[in-house]
């Protein structure tokens, strides 16, 4: 269920949203939140009576474990605290809120709140698909707050993150016994730059690191689905 925002919804068109989500317990529900400061002062216009943009969803039952919210830049610490009360989750878009000059995703706090965070590419506004990208990309708008994202947190972040923000977590997402087989095969040494900085790392978070600033498509190895070997990394 994707209502586009709150400011485009009429009261109805979230009441119907919230009714499709109640009546399907298998449907999640996606949208944005406070994604630019223009778009904050909106909704804060056409909702006067709501405590405050995420307030405007929460009173429409539109929060809750099936809901993923994108962006969420501009939040206090009590709309993140409600967040994680209501076991929603928050898709991290790094590389739209760079090109939009949205703002700078709170991580620390989101961490702190207890939030479910997955990593996303924003498909509108993003500026590539690819997650090593996208990691490489959360890690300098952590830099720009004057916080460290790890390797290890940033590929968590992409993979069981994304996983526990879909509720899938018991699905995919790691390497579990038992969880589907969906994985890709990467060779650090498939291009010279990212071979070269990784013979010389000394750690794992190193060689994590390396790949998240250097990998690209041609250290793509093989891709694998439910356990089956889809291509080559040569098709």
């Amino acid at each position: 269920i994707t209502p586009r925002f709150a400011p485009t919804s009429t009261e109805a068109q979230l009441r119907g949203a919230a009714q499709v989500l109640q009546e399907n317990p298998g449907v999640l529900l996606q949208t944005h939140l406070a994604e630019t400061a223009d778009e904050m002062a909106w909704v804060k216009q056409l909702f006067p009576k709501a405590k405050s943009y995420l307030g405007v969803y929460d009173q429409y039952g539109l929060t809750g474990p099936r809901s993923i919210f994108a962006h969420s830049i501009h939040l206090q610490k009590e709309e993140l605290e409600l967040l994680a009360e209501r076991g929603s989750s928050v898709a991290f878009c790094p590389s739209s809120n760079l090109f939009l000059g949205s703002g700078l995703f709170p991580y620390e706090m989101a961490r702190a709140a207890g939030i479910k965070l997955g990593l996303a590419t924003d498909i509108g506004g993003g500026t590539s698909f690819s997650m090593w990208r996208t990691m490489a990309l959360a890690h300098d708008v952590l830099q720009l707050r004057g916080q460290n994202l790890t390797a290890a947190q940033a590929i968590a972040m992409a993979t069981l993150g994304g996983a526990n923000a879909l509720g899938w977590g018991k699905y995919v997402g790691n390497f579990t016994p038992g969880n589907e087989a969906d994985f890709v095969v990467w060779d650090p040494h498939a291009q010279p730059l990212l071979s070269r900085r990784w013979k010389v790392a000394k750690s794992w978070e190193e060689r994590l690191f390396a790949c998240i600033v250097l990998a690209d498509d041609r250290n793509c190895k093989a891709v694998y689905i439910l356990g089956n070997r889809m291509n080559d990394g040569t098709k």
